[in-house]
């Protein structure tokens, strides 16, 4: 895969610190460029199961949808607007458009505490 294809992220969830992660194109073409053109994107944390997701100002529908996802997988959910980060074994509450993964610090996730500033810009 060339760079274009993959785009390295980084969450910085305020005082926690940051975390790694890339999206990649293939995966929900549409999704992932409207994301990237909005980026820095921020929203407040909240938790379900081992999932942390945000809203953010960006309305999707279902693109190549899942129902299952692997650890640390990093998905936009179009059901509640929101950015996903699967931190453990959970599945979605709904369908989701996969972006991509965390690749660095995936552990930070399972500290987050609801309403916690999150914050997603591109490396």
């Amino acid at each position: 895969m060339s760079d274009e294809s993959r785009i390295k992220v980084r969450f910085v969830i305020e005082g926690l610190g940051d975390a790694e992660g890339e999206f990649a194109r293939f995966l929900s073409p549409r999704t992932v460029d409207g994301l990237l053109r909005r980026l820095p994107l921020e929203g407040r944390a909240a938790l379900w199961k081992e999932e942390v997701y945000f809203k953010v100002p960006f309305g999707a529908g279902l693109e190549k949808p899942r129902s299952k996802v692997d650890t640390g997988a990093v998905a936009y959910w179009p059901m509640g607007s929101a950015i996903c980060v699967f931190y453990g074994k959970t599945q979605p509450y709904s369908q989701v458009n996969m972006l991509g993964n965390i690749t660095g610090n995936l552990d930070l996730f399972r500290k987050v505490k609801e309403g916690q500033r999150i914050s997603l810009t591109r490396l």
